[in-house]
């Protein structure tokens, strides 16, 4: 099996999750932020919700250098808009795996800050790097929503707020 069906299987199923996590989002907790050296939750969230794109910036370019493109957050005023961030960033990514060639995999992608190389790995790598990242910031989030006494979706089954047995 190729692997491009299975990214994109893959990349469906961890949408579903993380839509239903981007949902539970308060607009008016934005500002909120367990701790000062934290994330406020409209950051994390728009994190989150880009990290989609990251597949189609590995495919279609071979380096990110933020010294020449400093990073720059998308804004996001609100939990629709959030929501329409993350489907325009997914659907980036799909598109791009899609017309994707499993030879361009294997090329090197590097991350950088200047002189300074913060990752140097294979564009497949970094496919699988962004997945990473999709999942283990949801995990904060869905901590940052526990705080707020919020309840969370199931991830890989229900939830402690949706446990039915």
């Amino acid at each position: 099996m190729s692997i491009i069906p299975m990214l994109l299987k893959e990349m469906e199923q961890e949408a579903q999750t993380t839509r239903k996590m981007l949902e539970r989002v308060p607009t008016e907790k934005f500002g909120w932020q367990p701790h000062e050296k934290s994330m406020t939750i409209q950051r994390l969230a728009a994190h989150i919700a880009e990290l989609p794109g990251w597949v189609t910036i590995a495919l279609t370019t071979d380096e990110l250098d933020f010294a020449s493109n400093p990073y720059i957050p998308e804004p996001i005023e609100n939990t629709p808009d959030l929501l329409k961030f993350f489907e325009k960033t997914l659907a980036q990514g799909e598109a791009s795996l899609e017309k994707a060639d499993e030879k361009e995999f294997s090329k090197t992608w590097t991350l950088r800050n200047g002189d300074q190389i913060l990752n140097k790995s294979t564009k497949g790598e970094m496919i699988r790097m962004s997945y990473s990242q999709i999942v283990h910031h949801r995990a904060q989030l869905g901590v940052y929503l526990r705080l707020l006494n919020i309840p969370i979706p199931g991830s890989y089954g229900p939830s402690a707020d949706e446990h039915t047995f």
